[in-house]
């Protein structure tokens, strides 16, 4: 290395001295060292390292000028006294004043001391100026690298007090501005993905009705982010959900013991609710519907007791088809009751009884061999269908919920009364389909052709077709059965002749109409539960038959509690719609018969829809409130072709 680039790397002037500034030098040469042994970065640390060789050879090609550069230690040739002896003695001069000392050489010493102190001076300050700054600017690169190592871990307090720090070393640097915002835009992005993740599991919970996990997945947004509004109100909904749903449970078991007939449960269950929710309409509905029952039940106890003791009176030990009856309605009336039933047993057994299994292995064989006005008990369990019926006899099973009938949807109905089983009776037997799936027809449950039955205790359910069809005139008198879950009507009844006599039965979860009729067939419908359907709750579309329909709850079907297309006579009397979808009551102009006392409760449309040319002053005796829209829709036009959820929609063809 030459001369000149040494001075150069050492920050010396061409012509300056460096001796002096040796211990200086030697100083920043150390201050470099240091910052080798300490840089964590290695590619940095690598850099000091090249600038500490490149000083520490300055230093030497400096060092090896300075020693070339001194001078030589002058030799004597002889002693000075040896020289004094050889000179001749001289005659010493007068005395003379000395000469005056002039002081500009040494002033000119001191100012160039000065001026070369001051040059030192300010030379040493510029380079520890340039030094710290050299140390600043290494330090805020060092902090920016960990500014971004936080951001990129989320350390959001760590990232913050970084670029506090580099603010301080560089006050108008843009590194720490931008810094906070990368702080502010992480901060946000972590927030939005934390709480959409969350939600995102509260509201999964919510819909499935998981109310304990979609509060604890929307309070850990909470817990994180106190402030997150979404999140405060999804707790807001989840709670309304949650008591909306206890609600529904309670009214539901309520229900439940209203229909197991335990009257008393049912009514203490209703004004549990009301205890806490005063203004509940269900809970409301359910206490006066199961106090009515209790009366009612009282009332038909005491019937059927009046009936028992008239049929016992008349017992002589042989058939008597006036006793057995009463008998019958006494036990439909009090099935519980151990006397009534002992002695219809006993009167039944005057004629001849058939019992399955004892008797005969199956249904089939014993209805085989079965006379007119042979009772036919069977036993406990599922039996195969289908089962045919043409004489007239008792088919008596162990309750709906012991004794089933059942066959698959392709073989047929799982029972047919033709038109020979007129006087038949069936009771306590679930008639179904093994399947709701068919190749061909689209079987009912039970079918009546052209006879006059009777149904008591009985299910129709789970059928391809219709739960229970009425065709050719036949008449069905049906009490306290239940049709539900088949995929057509729960109970329908077609052609001029036909009779749908139902009463105190229930007709839910059908996939089109509760109950219907059409083609001039006739209804009686007294006391009925229609809910839940996927069209209506009751169709009736009968010309010039009678219509029947009172005192029937029709609720929460999804599209109209009752759509009466048609009707020669009878009337619409004290029925309830209430929650259907698409309104309570739909009246077309072919049906002029009374309709009065009726309400119509909270549906999500018209309370009354009525078709034009229809007086809406002739319906003014029913009580409309709460419904979704017009209380009442007046002057409707029908289209002339209905289609497929239109009141009116023809209905399906009965196998």
């Amino acid at each position: 290395m030459t001369l000149p680039e040494a001075r150069h790397i050492l920050g010396l002037g061409s012509e300056e001295d460096p001796l002096p500034q040796m211990a200086d030098l030697r100083i920043v040469r150390e201050r470099i060292a240091e910052l080798v042994r300490t840089e964590p970065d290695a590619a940095l640390a690598e850099r000091y390292q090249v600038g500490l060789v490149d000083y520490d050879r300055a230093l030497a090609a400096v060092r090896e000028a300075l020693e070339a550069a001194a001078p030589a230690v002058p030799v004597p040739e002889a002693h000075p006294a040896a020289a004094l002896a050889q000179a001749p003695a001289a005659i010493p001069a007068p005395a003379a004043a000395p000469p005056r000392r002039s002081h500009a050489p040494a002033l000119r010493v001191w100012l160039l001391i000065l001026v070369l102190g001051a040059a030192g001076g300010g030379w040493f300050h510029l380079k520890i100026q340039e030094e710290n700054q050299a140390q600043r600017q290494i330090r805020i690169t060092r902090l920016e690298r960990e500014g971004a190592a936080h951001l990129e871990n989320r350390r959001w307090p760590e990232a913050s007090a970084t670029f506090d720090e580099i603010e301080r070393l560089a006050p108008t640097s843009q590194i720490a501005p931008m810094g906070r915002r990368s702080i502010a835009a992480g901060m946000a992005e972590e927030h939005q993905q934390f709480a959409g993740y969350w939600s995102g599991q509260a509201q999964a919970a919510l819909d499935a009705g998981r109310w304990d996990e979609a509060e604890n997945a929307a309070r850990q947004v909470l817990e994180k982010f106190p402030a997150d509004q979404d999140s405060a109100a999804l707790l807001e909904v989840i709670a309304a959900a949650r008591a909306a749903a206890a609600r529904r449970a309670a009214v539901t078991a309520a229900r439940d013991l209203l229909t197991r007939r335990q009257w008393d449960a049912a009514i203490q269950a209703a004004n549990h609710i009301l205890a806490t929710q005063p203004a509940d309409p269900d809970a409301a509905a359910l206490l006066a519907e199961a106090t009515a029952a209790r009366d009612q039940a009282a009332a038909t106890l005491a019937k059927a007791q009046a009936l028992f003791q008239q049929a016992a009176a008349r017992d002589q030990g042989q058939f008597d088809q006036v006793a057995l009856d009463w008998l019958r309605e006494a036990s439909a009336l009090a099935p519980e009751d151990p006397d009534i039933s002992a002695l219809l047993e006993k009167m039944a057994s005057y004629t001849r009884t058939l019992r399955v299994p004892r008797d005969y292995p199956t249904p089939t064989e014993a209805l085989a061999n079965a006379r007119a006005s042979d009772r036919i008990i069977i036993n406990e369990g599922t039996w195969q269908g289908p089962l045919t019926v043409n004489t007239a006899i008792e088919l008596q099973g162990a309750g709906p919920d012991k004794t089933r009938i059942e066959c698959p949807a392709e073989a047929g109905c799982a029972i047919t009364l033709g038109p020979a089983a007129t006087g038949s009776r069936l009771s306590g037997i679930t008639f179904r389909h093994e399947s709701q799936t068919a190749e061909s027809k689209r079987y009912s449950a039970g079918l009546v052709r052209g006879a006059e039955v009777s149904m008591i205790d009985c299910h129709f359910i789970d059928a391809c077709g219709h739960g229970l069809a009425v065709i050719e005139s036949g008449q069905a008198h049906v009490t306290r059965c239940r049709f539900a879950d088949n995929a057509w009507d729960g109970a329908a009844a077609m052609g001029a002749g036909s009779l749908l006599d139902i009463r105190d039965s229930q007709a839910t979860g059908n996939f089109e109409h509760g109950i219907e009729s059409w083609d001039g067939a006739a209804v009686v419908l007294l006391n009925n539960r229609c809910e839940g359907n996927g069209r209506n709750g009751i169709h009736a579309d009968n010309p010039k038959s009678p219509a029947t329909i009172e005192g029937n709850q029709l609720l929460a079907n999804r599209e109209f509690g009752l759509v009466l297309a048609a009707a020669g006579s009878g009337h619409i009397r004290k029925n309830t719609a209430r929650g259907n979808l698409l309104g309570g009551f739909v009246i077309r102009a072919a049906a002029r018969i009374p309709i009065a006392g009726n309400l119509l409760t909270r549906n999500q449309g018209p309370g009354l829809t009525l078709e034009k040319g229809l007086d809406p002053a002739a319906y003014a005796d029913n009580t409309l409130s709460g419904n979704t829209g017009k209380q009442v829709l007046t002057d409707f036009a029908f289209p002339p072709a209905p289609t497929s959820g239109t009141p009116g929609t023809p209905a399906k063809a009965v196998p």
